[in-house]
């Protein structure tokens, strides 16, 4: 089985920063991508910031210039440092990777369970 979990979430004050982690165990062969999606109340998931494993990343033009996404992938980990933190980035934040568990599997992704990221004075 393949697990991502995630860690790092929690209340903040706008302005203030949050660094995510998430790291995936279990039976993987390869790690394709790793990424950050959000889903605040009443609204649906959105791509936040993705990063290939040669390194490419992609980032949500409401958070481009704050957040930095990167990865370790000997330790099949995603990290986000967000800063300049603003109210409108409250929301759960998802870990999701695009994983291959052996050589002759086709990928997949895999979710992580969410992380609250509360930002409020």
């Amino acid at each position: 089985q393949v697990q991502l979990v995630e860690s790092g979430g929690g209340l903040v004050q706008p302005g203030g920063s949050l660094r995510l982690s998430c790291a995936a165990s279990g039976s993987i062969f390869s790690n394709n991508a790793m990424g950050w999606y959000r889903q605040a109340p009443g609204k649906q998931r959105e791509m936040v910031a993705t990063i290939t494993r040669g390194g490419s990343t992609n980032y949500a033009d409401s958070v481009l210039g704050r957040f930095t996404i990167s990865s370790d992938n000997a330790k099949n980990t995603v990290f986000m440092q967000m800063n300049s933190l603003k109210p409108e980035d409250t929301a759960v934040y998802f870990c999701n990777a695009l994983l291959r568990k052996t050589p002759w599997d086709g990928s997949r992704m895999y979710w992580g369970q969410g992380t609250q990221v509360t930002v409020s004075s």
